[in-house]
């Protein structure tokens, strides 16, 4: 039966954890709560701490401060096999002399499982992957795919308090990554079991996750369900790392009851927001929330650069105020005359304008 995520947010508690590797630091004082049986990714670029993270979670590294907690007991400093957790790497680490079911049935006498009932847990979950019909199978004549089931199949055989899951669809082709994707959600929400998940695809923690952990510089700069991660990302790194995004730097000109006007290389534009006249500010808009044509408060001209057809979608790219591709739109079928070169009117509401501070980066181009 499926379970959907408890009230209980601290089933797992991570709280301050820190960790230097010689003089860089990886993380830097890290808070995450977990409800049981939730699905929560940890998401950034290469280098922002997220498997350091997940290996101090699994006991393969030591924190260098702060604590970890599953299930109201302390695990900071316990060995690996004492934590109750399971973990599928990216590799797999399948046992390539083994057969299928020898490789789910290992961890069940690792744990010390009454051997009379260990082909019959086997069994079980090799038909939950199905993987069933290739149990006698040694692992090394597995598909990549195929291996990676049998790595779920092991890790979850043991019911194991938390998963833990380091990028295991990376090594798969798009269309069998996405059936996996939505296998293994479903599978964890039969079972009930509480997942932390890394990734760097945006789309697969989009996907998958009850909440996101949208991790840079070895902190989580925003924790929040798919939906509002997207919609109203809390900080302009979330907004360019999860899903495609408009991006004008521009000038507070004026502010009032809530409503900016900010003054950008493409004209004024209204926004909500509180910034004081004169402060340097990033907008962003959604590419789905740009219509073509219009005269709304919010409109703006701009040359097209490119036309990427994507099949159910388009994504028009219009030369942005440094002569980049920043400018976008997205939309269902291609208008006449979208050629490169054909300059267009682009329109969007108020409210679906995002304002942040701008990047250092950005503050001599505002």
């Amino acid at each position: 039966m499926s379970e959907s995520p408890s009230s209980d947010p601290g089933f797992l508690a991570i709280t301050g954890a820190e960790k230097r590797f010689g003089a860089s630091a990886v993380l830097g004082g890290v808070d995450l709560a977990v409800a049981r049986g939730e699905f929560v990714s940890l998401l950034g670029p290469s280098g922002c701490g997220k498997t350091t993270l997940l290996r101090i979670v699994a006991g393969l590294v030591s924190p260098d401060r702060g604590r970890v907690a599953l299930d109201g007991r302390d695990i900071t400093r316990a060995p690996p096999h004492r934590r109750d957790v399971g973990v599928v790497f990216q590799n797999y680490a399948l046992f390539p002399h083994l057969t299928v079911a020898e490789n789910v049935a290992f961890g069940l006498k690792a744990k010390g499982h009454p051997r009379a009932g260990i082909g019959g847990t086997v069994s079980r979950f090799l038909d939950l992957v199905q993987m069933a019909p290739f149990a006698d199978r040694r692992a090394q004549a597995l598909s990549g795919g195929q291996q990676q089931r049998v790595a779920v199949a092991r890790a979850l055989a043991v019911r194991p308090k938390l998963l833990l899951l380091d990028e295991p669809f990376s090594a798969l082709d798009r269309k069998l990554r996405e059936a996996m994707q939505i296998d293994l959600k479903r599978l964890l929400r039969e079972l009930g079991i509480t997942a932390l998940f890394v990734t760097h695809d945006q789309d697969e923690a989009l996907t998958m996750s009850d909440r996101i952990a949208v991790m840079n510089r070895g902190a989580i700069e925003q924790l929040a369900d798919p939906v509002t991660l997207y919609r109203r990302p809390a900080t302009a790194f979330a907004l360019g790392f999860v899903g495609l995004s408009t991006r004008i730097a521009g000038l507070v000109r004026e502010e009032g009851g809530g409503m900016l006007r900010v003054e950008t290389p493409l004209g004024s534009v209204r926004a909500p927001g509180r910034f004081l006249p004169g402060s340097p500010v990033l907008l962003g808009v959604r590419p789905e929330r740009i219509r073509l044509g219009g005269d709304g408060p919010n409109t703006v001209e701009a040359a097209l650069v490119e036309v990427a057809f994507q099949g159910a979608r388009a994504h028009l790219f219009f030369a942005g105020p440094n002569g980049d591709r920043t400018l976008m739109a997205e939309v269902l079928e291609i208008p006449p005359g979208a050629a490169p070169g054909a300059r267009m009117h682009l329109s969007w509401a108020v409210e679906d304008t995002l304002v942040f501070p701008a990047e250092p980066a950005l503050r001599e181009a505002a």
